[in-house]
Parts: structure tokens; C-alpha cells; sequence
């Protein structure tokens, strides 16, 4: 599939705010984070920002994105539609719990539990997101069972990365918030590190045979059904040179899950500015290895609509 960046940079953005947020919210709620006023502007800010430049930026893929209120109104039968739902949804406990936090400095109580709603809101717009690919059975690296569960996880690291960079900026000392961060990224990078070996070991099940309709015999296309590049060809058929795939592939380990979990690790054990630029390097080189990851996971998709132009698997 033709990587779009408007696309990239919505999930990229999207993903981290609302793991931020919702981390947050459930952080905030059990009195793992400090109730104060500055901690709680910073952070929801921050989240609700992403957020929100991630779904302005999504809106620019459509072809008419002032018509993009119109995608709602289908959510019964569509998970861009939920999806659309979910994030409007959103803003309202997380606004509430803004109040709570940023004007009474209070996260318990009914604060509380506007935190954890955000929470589940955040969450399952994350999940509807996932939802929207994972539906899609033309393309078999996205139609499987690793999909949703790597985005889901992915935005949980994201939100834990940025978690801990809010609590070092604010000198605030919390073993467990730091070692929830480095346990998301390994199970982050073991998961990640699956769904690739699947894609690299499996192919999907429609062959040419299947696909015009012949079931004995080797089956080749002597001519394509296009003499030039068509719309088909450029946005379904988008090819990724393997070596450099392979490559894009170690910076996203390196830069989005090994770097990151090491610059953790050593967050655990230092404080001060030393434990806020390894935070922050740890933030950094994630968003740096989401934006690679999430530029393979689109540029690796094979449609099957490329059985018609040659292909013989996808």
C-alpha cells in the first residue's frame, strides 16, 4: 500500500496522545501522579494535542475533508465511523478531569472517575483505529490476529514513554510509572518483533489461480490489464525494495524499541536532569522508530488486487 504521510503521522500522533491520556487518567485516579496543577496542564495538554493534530491530520487524507462529519453518521456498520465517535467522545471526561486536575487539583472522586473514562474512550478509539485495518481481508498483513493487539500495545508504550518524561520534568519520583514504562517496551518490541516474523513466514491465501477463477495448473498473466501506471497500481501496489525494508526494519528496533528500553532502564537508577535526558532521548528515538514502524506496516501491505498485475502471492 502507498504510505501516505498524512496517515502515518495521524497514528503516530493519535497513538501516543491517547496512551498518554489514558495513562494519565488511570495513573491520576490511583495516586500515582501527583495532583498538581502544572504536572496536570503539561501532560493533558500535551495529550489532547497530539490527539487533535493526529485527527486534523487524518482529515487531510480524505478527498473532501470538510465533509468528514459525514463518516459519523455510518458508525452502526463502520469502524472509521466508531472510531470518529469514540474521539469526540474523548474530549469530554478528559476536559472534565483537565478541570479536576488543572483548576481544584483534585484526581479522586468524580475526577476519578472522569479520569478512567478518558481512559476507556482513549482506548477504544485506539481500538476501533486497529479495527479499521485488521477488517480489511484483501490485505493478509493486516487481516490477522497480531494487528490489533500491536497497535493497542503500541499506544500503551508510546503514552508510558511520554509518562515517564512528564514525571522526570517534574522531578517526581515513581519506580512504578519508570518500570511500567520499560516492561511495555519489551513486551512492545517482543510483539512488534511476532507480527513481522508472521508477515515474513506467511503469505495470503488467494493465489492467480484462485483469482481468475482457474484451480489446476501454473498460472501466469502474459499481459497486464494496463500498458501505464494506473490508481490501482500506484496506491495498492506500492513495492518496498526488500534490502531496504530490512533495513528500516533494524532502525525501527534500534530507535523504537532497544534504545528507548535501555535509556529507561538507566532512568530507574539516576534522577535529577541526568533522569530527565533519558527520558526525553528515550521519547525522542520512540517517535523516531513508531514513525519507521508505521511507514513499513502500510508500505508492506500487499492488496490482492496485485494477483492481476503479475504477483503470483501476497
Amino acid at each position: 500500500m502507498h504510505p501516505a504521510f498524512s496517515v502515518i503521522f495521524f497514528t503516530t500522533c493519535s497513538g501516543a496522545g491517547y496512551g498518554l491520556l489514558a495513562l494519565m487518567g488511570i495513573f491520576g485516579a490511583a495516586g500515582l501522579l501527583p495532583s498538581e496543577r502544572w504536572m496536570g496542564l503539561v501532560g493533558l495538554v500535551f495529550a489532547l494535542g497530539l490527539v487533535s493534530v493526529g485527527l486534523i491530520s487524518s482529515m487531510m487524507h480524505l478527498g473532501r475533508p470538510e465533509r468528514a462529519w459525514r463518516a459519523m453518521t455510518q458508525w452502526k456498520s463502520s469502524w472509521l465511523a466508531r472510531e470518529g465517535v469514540m474521539a469526540v467522545l474523548t474530549y469530554v471526561p478528559a476536559g472534565l478531569f483537565g478541570i479536576g486536575w488543572v483548576i481544584f487539583e483534585d484526581t479522586s472522586g468524580p475526577w476519578a472517575v472522569a479520569g478512567v473514562v478518558s481512559a476507556v474512550l482513549a482506548w477504544l478509539t485506539v481500538l476501533c483505529t486497529a479495527k479499521i485495518y485488521h477488517t480489511l481481508r484483501p490485505i493478509h498483513q493486516w487481516h490477522n490476529d497480531w494487528t490489533v493487539p500491536s497497535y493497542i500495545l503500541l499506544s500503551v508504550m508510546s503514552g508510558a514513554v511520554l509518562t515517564s518524561a512528564l514525571i522526570h520534568m517534574f522531578n517526581v519520583v515513581n519506580p512504578y510509572i519508570q518500570g511500567f514504562t520499560v516492561v511495555t517496551l519489551a513486551l512492545s518490541w517482543g510483539l512488534k518483533t511476532l507480527y513481522w516474523n508472521f508477515n515474513e513466514r506467511t503469505r495470503g491465501l488467494p493465489t492467480v489461480n484462485s483469482a481468475i477463477g482457474i484451480d489446476a495448473g501454473d498460472v501466469s498473466v502474459l499481459e497486464l490489464p494496463h500498458t501505464s501506471d494506473n490508481f490501482l497500481m500506484k496506491e495498492m501496489g506500492f513495492k518496498v525494495a526488500r534490502k531496504h525494508a530490512e533495513k528500516l526494519r533494524m532502525f525501527s528496533h534500534m530507535a523504537g524499541f532497544a534504545l528507548p528500553l535501555l535509556f529507561s532502564l538507566f532512568a530507574m537508577f539516576v534522577d535529577g536532569w541526568v533522569a530527565l535526558g533519558c527520558a526525553i532521548l528515550a521519547w525522542g528515538l520512540c517517535s523516531l522508530g513508531i514513525l519507521t514502524e508505521r511507514w513499513l506496516f502500510f508500505a508492506e501491505a500487499k492488496h490482492t488486487v496485485n494477483l492481476y498485475y503479475g504477483a503470483q502471492t501476497v
